[in-house]
This record gives structure tokens, C-alpha cells and sequence, in this order.
């Protein structure tokens, strides 16, 4: 008897960051699916099943911030952190709002993204009944 585990989409093209948050998330209980791009993620035939997405903002082609608002756009709102190496205070100030959960600037502690994970499930929980 399997209960199902909550999906979160990592998209990332840095693929060790990848794989280390796939590694954390799954020891955690979750199943996570990777990505190396917000086209890839695009694709993916799950998009309605995953309740959290786990995006750089800076990537090749689409950016993170892009990814979401173009889910947004879709009528697929995700709740989202964004991850960076390079933090910049205005794409982070206009970044925090409807559907973004956390901006976490790399490296970041394991903690600070599993709590973000739990505000994404919490706010996705609250989403679902108001919709």
C-alpha cells in the first residue's frame, strides 16, 4: 500500500544543484522530478500534479520568474521559490508576490529550503479550497 507523496519540479540548469535538491527532497518523503529547463517543465505531461516548483531565476532561455508567470498566465499557478547565485534586490522585490513562496540565494541551508517547501504546501492546501 503506497500513499502518494507530494510531486515538487525541480527546474535548475546547474544539474549538481539539481540532483543535491532531488537527493534532500526524497530523503524527505517528497518525490521530486528534475528539469534542466523551464521548456522542459513545460512539457512535462504532470504539470496539474506537481504542488510545489523549485526554479533558478537565471537560467538559459526562460528565466525562473519567467516560468511562473507564464504558469500563471497557462491558469497552472504553481507555488514557487526561486533559487539564485546572483541575488538582485529589484528582480527579488518585484519577484515576492502572488504565488512565490521564497527567494533563496545560493548557497542555502537545507532547512531554509524544506520550510519553504511547507509554506509552498500549506499556501497550495489553502489555494485549492478557494479556487
Amino acid at each position: 500500500m503506497s500513499t502518494k507523496r507530494p510531486l515538487i519540479a525541480i527546474v535548475d540548469d546547474d544539474e549538481s544543484m539539481r540532483e543535491a535538491i532531488k537527493g534532500l527532497l526524497r530523503s524527505m518523503g517528497f518525490d521530486a522530478q528534475t528539469f534542466s529547463s523551464a521548456d522542459d517543465f513545460l512539457r512535462f505531461p504532470n504539470i496539474r500534479g506537481t504542488v510545489c516548483l523549485v526554479t533558478d531565476i537565471n537560467m538559459p532561455g526562460m528565466s525562473g520568474l519567467d516560468l511562473h508567470h507564464r504558469l500563471v498566465a497557462l491558469g497552472k499557478s504553481i507555488p514557487t521559490v526561486l533559487i539564485t547565485a546572483f541575488p538582485e534586490k529589484n528582480v527579488l522585490a518585484s519577484a515576492l508576490g502572488a504565488g512565490i513562496v521564497g527567494c533563496l540565494t545560493k548557497p542555502f541551508g537545507e532547512q531554509v529550503l524544506l520550510d519553504c517547501i511547507h509554506s509552498a504546501l500549506a499556501f497550495g492546501s489553502e489555494g485549492e479550497s478557494g479556487s
